[in-house]
This record gives C-alpha cells, sequence and structure tokens, in this order.
C-alpha cells in the first residue's frame, strides 16, 4: 500500500492505490473489478461519501443501486458514518424500490395512478388464474404457477405483450400464454395494480418512449453508483443504460462487480452485461481490485487458477492484501463412498472443535439442497450443533413432508394428520365442503379419515370428480400396501410417488425450485435403502427431528454454493466434487459451455468463502437406490493448481471420465435397491414373479388407464398410456387387455 497522501481526507488514507484510484475516478463510466475479499463495500461507500464531501453532487443527486434490502441499509449506515450525520433524501435501494418510487411519479403513462397497489404472489396467482377460464387451459399439464413464472421471465427481459413475438410465444399452455399475458396485464391495469415485475418493465416503457421523463432524470441525476452489476438481468441493464447514457455528455456510471462471481443466470442474471460493459460506455475506465484481505496465499492460488479457464472473463488475479497471509495448501480427499464423506467432515468438524475452532467459523458449502441430508445425520449423530442456511433441514423441507405423508398413510393407515396433507396434493377437487364431509363421516362411523373415505365410496355418497379421484388415490395406497413385503420399500415408495401423480406435479412446474425439489425427493427415496423396512425409516425420521436447535448455541452452518455467496468463515468443506454433482449435469445439458463456465464461477465462490482451511472432497461411489455406482472426480479438481492443492485419501485417485448414472424418476428401469432379507411366497413363488404380459401387451391400469408394453425388465414395465404418456408400472399394479 502506498504512504498515505499529507492533504488527503483521513477516510482516503486507509485505502490502497487501487481503492483510492476506484473513488477518486469520479467523473465519466467506470468499471470496478472487485474480486472476493478485495473490500468492494468500502469502495462502493467510500466513494459514495467522497463524491459529497469534495461537493460534486448533493445527497438527492446520487442515484445508488443494490440487490438487497440489507446491503441498502448497510451502504446507508457507513455513508451516515463517513460523513459523521445521517443522510436524508437519498436515491439509494434495490432496482425495484427505486422503480417504484419513480413509478408512483408517472403512473398515468401506463395506465395507473399514483396510489397503484403491489399484488404478492398470491394476489398474482389468484388474478391469473381467473384470466385463464377463458382459455380453458389444462392446469394439470400447465398449471398457473408455470404460466406465471413464462410472464415474469419475458418482464424481466423487458417484453411487453406487444413485444412478445411468435417466435417468442412459449410453447407453454399450448401458444396462449401471450395472450394470457395480454389479459392479464389488462385486469392489473383496471385494478390499479402491478405485480413486482411491472415495477421495472412500466418505468423502463415511460423512459423509452417518453424522452422529456427520461430527460428528467437525467438532470436529477449527477453520478450513478451499481453494486454486484454481474448480477443484473436484461430489464435492470436497460433501466440503467437509458438513465447513464447522455447525447453530447460523459456517463457518470460506476459499476461495481465481479464477472467470476456470477452465478445467477438461472434467475435471469446476464453476466455479457459486465463484459459490454466498455462496448456500451466507450472509454470507460476498469480498475481491478485484487488484493485478498480474506484468504490465504494457497487459497486465493487455488481459486486464481481455477477460474483462469474460464474463457468469459475480463482478467484478474486475486493477491492476498494481508503480510500474515500464509496457510495451508487446499486439501482434496478422496473417500470411497457418501459415507465416508460425511464421517471425514464429521471427524475433522470434531478435530478443529477440540482445539478450539468456533463452530460458527466453519461451514459446510454444497452444490444442492438434497446432499445436505447425509451431513445434517452425521452432526445429529455426533452431538454437533449445526444450522441450515437460507433454507430448510432437509426433513423440513414441503417436498419431503408431503413424500413423507404418502409412506406414513401406507404404512398406518389410521394416520389422520399425514391423510389430510396428501388428500389434496396434488390437486384433486377435494375443496373444504368435501372434506367436511370427510371428517363429519369419520366422527359419527368412529372411524380413521382415510376408512372414511373408503366407506363414503363404498356407499356411493360420494360422486363425481371428488369420487374419482378419491378412489385412484386409495387404490394407489392398497397396492403399495400389498407390494410392499413382495417387492420392498424402495420400489413401492418410488411407484407410489410416481402413480399418485407426486412426482407428475413437480415435473410440470416450471419454477427455479422444481428441480432441487426432485433432487430432494430422488435423495429421500436413496435414503430409504439404508433402512430393512418402511416403518423402521419412519422411526428414525422421527427420531432425527426430534432433534431441538439450541438458537442462542454456536452452529456450524449448512448451506449452499449460491447461499454463501457474499459470506465468509475460517473452514469451509466442499463436498460432492464429482461429475454430474458438480458441475451439475442438468447445468451441462441446459448451458453447454456457457452452463460449464458458470459452474466453475461457483467452483471460485466456494473456494473463496475460506479465510485459513479449504477442504474439498469426492467419493469414489455414490449410493443410488441401495447399490453402488462409480463417480468421477469432478474436472475441476484436475484444474487446481497442484502447487496449492494436497491430494490425499484412500479411494482411487484415477481421473478418466466416463458417464454418469440415469436419474431415479428419468429412466425407463432405475436400479432397483435389495428386496427384503425374508419374504413369505404363497405355493413357495418367487419375489418377483412373471405374469406373462409381455412387450406389445394391451393393459389397464386403474390410475393412467388404457396403455401398451413398451419395455420391460422383469417385473417392471414401462407402458405408453393413452391419455397419461410413457409411466413406469410394476406387473401387478395393471391388467392383461385382450
Amino acid at each position: 500500500m502506498s504512504p498515505p497522501l499529507s492533504d488527503s481526507p483521513d477516510y482516503l488514507q486507509r485505502l490502497n492505490p487501487e481503492q483510492r484510484t476506484a473513488i477518486e475516478t469520479t467523473d465519466g463510466p467506470l468499471l470496478v473489478l472487485a474480486g472476493a475479499g478485495t473490500g468492494k463495500t468500502r469502495v462502493l461507500t467510500t466513494r459514495f461519501a467522497h463524491i459529497l464531501l469534495s461537493g460534486r453532487a448533493r445527497p438527492n443527486q446520487i442515484l445508488a443501486v443494490t440487490f438487497t434490502n440489507k446491503a441498502a441499509r448497510e451502504m446507508r449506515e457507513r455513508v451516515g458514518a463517513l460523513l459523521g450525520t445521517p443522510v436524508e433524501g437519498l436515491w439509494l435501494g434495490t432496482f425495484h424500490a427505486l422503480c417504484a418510487r419513480m413509478l408512483r411519479r408517472h403512473a398515468e403513462y401506463v395506465g395507473l395512478t399514483s396510489g397503484f397497489s403491489i399484488l404478492d404472489t398470491d394476489d398474482q396467482l389468484r388474478l391469473l388464474k381467473q384470466v385463464m377460464e377463458p382459455y380453458r387451459i389444462d392446469t394439470k399439464r400447465w398449471p398457473p404457477q408455470g404460466i406465471l413464472g413464462v410472464i415474469q421471465r419475458w418482464k424481466d427481459r423487458g417484453l411487453t405483450p406487444a413485444r412478445v413475438t411468435p417466435a417468442e410465444d412459449s410453447d407453454f399452455a399450448g401458444g396462449k400464454c401471450c395472450a394470457i399475458y395480454t389479459d392479464y396485464q389488462t385486469r392489473l391495469a383496471q385494478l390499479n395494480a402491478c405485480d413486482f415485475g411491472d415495477l421495472m418493465l412500466h418505468m423502463t416503457e415511460i423512459m423509452r418512449t417518453h424522452p422529456d421523463v427520461l430527460a428528467q432524470y437525467h438532470r436529477f441525476f449527477r453520478y450513478i453508483l451499481v453494486d454486484e452489476y454481474q448480477d443484473t438481468n436484461t430489464i435492470q441493464y436497460l433501466w440503467l443504460r437509458l438513465l447513464a447514457q447522455r447525447d453530447g455528455q460523459p456517463a457518470n456510471i460506476c459499476c461495481v462487480g465481479d464477472d467470476d462471481q456470477s452465478i445467477y443466470s438461472w434467475r435471469g442474471a446476464e453476466v455479457e452485461n459486465i463484459l459490454r460493459f466498455e462496448r456500451d460506455f466507450p472509454g470507460a475506465a476498469v480498475v481491478r481490485l485484487e488484493r485478498n484481505y480474506r484468504s490465504t496465499v494457497q487459497i486465493l492460488g487455488a481459486a486464481s487458477g481455477l477460474i483462469a479457464h474460464n474463457d468469459g472473463r475480463l482478467g484478474k488475479t486475486l493477491r492476498p492484501g494481508r503480510d500474515d497471509a500464509t496457510g495451508e495448501k487446499v486439501r482434496v480427499v478422496s473417500v470411497w463412498d457418501s459415507d465416508d464423506e460425511a464421517r471425514l467432515v464429521g471427524e475433522e468438524i470434531e478435530r478443529v472443535r477440540a482445539g478450539g475452532h468456533s463452530l460458527s467459523e466453519i461451514a459446510i458449502l454444497v452444490r444442492a439442497g438434497f446432499q445436505t441430508r447425509a451431513f445434517e445425520e452425521r452432526l445429529i449423530t455426533l452431538g454437533i450443533p449445526y444450522r441450515v442456511v437460507g433454507g430448510l433441514r432437509f426433513y423440513e423441507r414441503a417436498e419431503i413432508r408431503d413424500a413423507l405423508a404418502y409412506m406414513r398413510v401406507m404404512n398406518q393407515p389410521a394416520d389422520d394428520l399425514a391423510f389430510e396433507r396428501i388428500i389434496n396434493v396434488p390437486r384433486r377437487g377435494i375443496g373444504a365442503a368435501a372434506m367436511q364431509k370427510f371428517h363429519l363421516a369419520a366422527r359419527e362411523r368412529q372411524m380413521p379419515l382415510a376408512a372414511a373415505v373408503m366407506d363414503l365410496i363404498a356407499r356411493n355418497e360420494l360422486k363425481g370428480r371428488a369420487r374419482e379421484q378419491m378412489t385412484a388415490l386409495m387404490s394407489c395406497l392398497a397396492r403399495g400396501r400389498e407390494a410392499l413385503p413382495r417387492e420392498g420399500h424402495v420400489v413401492v415408495v418410488e411407484t407410489l410417488l410416481e402413480e399418485s401423480g407426486y412426482i407428475d406435479m413437480w415435473k410440470a412446474d416450471t419454477s427455479p425450485e422444481a428441480p432441487g425439489r426432485l433432487d430432494n425427493l430422488k435423495e429421500l427415496v436413496r435414503a430409504l435403502a439404508d433402512f430393512e423396512s418402511l416403518a423402521g425409516f419412519l422411526e428414525h425420521v422421527a427420531l432425527v427431528m426430534e432433534n431441538e436447535e439450541n438458537a442462542g448455541a454456536e452452529r456450524a452452518s449448512i448451506m449452499t454454493l449460491h447461499g454463501a455467496k457474499g459470506l465468509e468463515f475460517d473452514t469451509v468443506f466442499l463436498p460432492g466434487w464429482e461429475e454430474g454433482v458438480f458441475p451439475s449435469q442438468r447445468t451441462l445439458d441446459e448451458g453447454g459451455l456457457k452452463g460449464l463456465e458458470e459452474e466453475r464461477r461457483l467452483a471460485y465462490v466456494g473456494i473463496t468463502r475460506a479465510r485459513h482451511r479449504a477442504i474439498i472432497s469426492h467419493a469414489a461411489n455414490r449410493r443410488i437406490y441401495g447399490n453402488w455406482q462409480s463417480a468421477i472426480p469432478s474436472r475441476f479438481i484436475d484444474e487446481l493448481p497442484p502447487e496449492h492443492v494436497t491430494v490425499t485419501g484412500a479411494a482411487s485417485q484415477a481421473r478418466q471420465r466416463g458417464h454418469g448414472h440415469a436419474p431415479i424418476f428419468a429412466t425407463a428401469f432405475p436400479v432397483m435397491a435389495r428386496r427384503p432379507r425374508v419374504t413369505d411366497v404363497p405355493d413357495g413363488g418367487t419375489t418377483s414373479p412373471e405374469r406373462g404380459i409381455a412387450v406389445g401387451s394391451r393393459v389397464f391400469h386403474q390410475k393412467f388407464g388404457y396403455g401398451t408394453v413398451s419395455s420391460k425388465d422383469g417385473n417392471r414395465l414401462e407402458v405408453a398410456f393413452e391419455k397419461a404418456g410413457l409411466k413406469r408400472v410394476l406387473d401387478t399394479f395393471v391388467e392383461k387387455t385382450s
């Protein structure tokens, strides 16, 4: 760091040369490439204060944009501390908060009044369902949540209904999405309301089509500051560019970000926005903040060497900013299987904890939420307090609770609470009146709720769709109970989740969370294979969920890599570095090279969360449905510079590449789990009798209707049903027809 200048203000003397350059370059466009741990927030807030203290602008002449309310509050507090007084009248906040403030002033341009309402998600869905009614959309195939997701993605891309071309129109909802979008916007205007996406879309449209409004804001804002620029989506980029680009005048816009930490493309972020900054603003200055004040030289070397394999980046190399930044190399540990991996992490946490390491400075960072289960159960076994950051514990997630409820009802038909949870999940048209009828029958006849429903069906007291749907559900559960001793609990539970429509419900969901929920359900089915019976598994889950956490105690953190951005810990565990897990196979399939580069940026983010110690692990084997399959080490491990890494472990270190396993719920016939050790089979039959159903046979299924067998594996059939499409079923669940 250069020596402080005697005539410099105190707040500038504490900065390194690059930080000072970023703060004192006040005129013209500026891109600050701020690497992990390089003091990005300090630069942004000090620049804000410097502009005010040097008299270049008044507080209300600076537009400062953040991504979260927390970041906005922190910036406001830091600027106030630098100035020595609270600052009022700031245009400082999130993109949507600032656009809402602007839109109140110009609402009439989009057919609203200044008192417009902002609808929450529930209200949006309610309104959309009303709009969809005349279109007679099959909501099972195209749920309203999915159509709303399409509309919101269009808004995030700056597309009004008039700008959605036939090529842009989605095949979702049979090509009717754009028409629904048009009617939805009309209804919003009639209600004097807008949704979250409208805040930015409306303001961008107003500034596009009303030059006088745009000119007003050009006069109003002398400086623009933007945080986390690498995370901007298309509409945010368009809004900023309109405000910053001025004919014949310099664009006093300063964007702070890190192209190497752009990891949110799945929610619309475009890394290209930061990569093309110099093209958008010719003559822009670029300042690279590369002095990291967080991590050791070994951690920084490993992270920098890894990210250097990306082509789509502006380029920078982190280096230690502290004199004491020596430390141990990044450890890459090869373990035999996923159980060994959980044991390794648990034992290492116990070891460092015994040496005085604070649990609150330890984090386990996973690529996907389904990975947390093994670590949660291991920490519970060891009595190590933990918390799941940014999400629920594995067994507390909604989709897991739903699946467990299905298992509980199959295991114990008298479990009314579990039955009540699943009775309308997925939706079966069971409304409040039908539920009241079920409860009344159960009380009057003094029987469990499920038995009361069966009784109503038997007495023909249940009519219409409710009768049809409940008959199908009860038959599905009954078939599962009958097959349980013969087929084993893993096979039966997977079949139950498929046949009940629960898996299809999440497959049809187009929200960003749906793929993760399916992964969690796959992990739940994998967990079943560790237990000899369904009852044993359910008892285990009940005991795990009874584990009480002490909110005031120190706890280790478990979170996804996406959730860890912006955080730091002394010790970081990075498990599951295997092909298909990390990098994610889904991301590679959907995003190709761009997806791979984002996965590599995610790995970079994970490593740079560590201050002193980073431990990467990969397993040679993963359990799939009770059977073991080989796992291939992640390509990212090969890309780590060997001089910054130490490799240990008992498992093979082979680097050969191969094909990953086919996922559960996606393949025709996944590898099945072991069957029960003892099975009562009448008449000396086998556990899986052949029923003479050949490929090409026509069959009938009580839920899916008529279909034709397209392939067969023992007693497991793949059937092309006329209405339900391709499904996997056990041969005992279908009847052969002529």
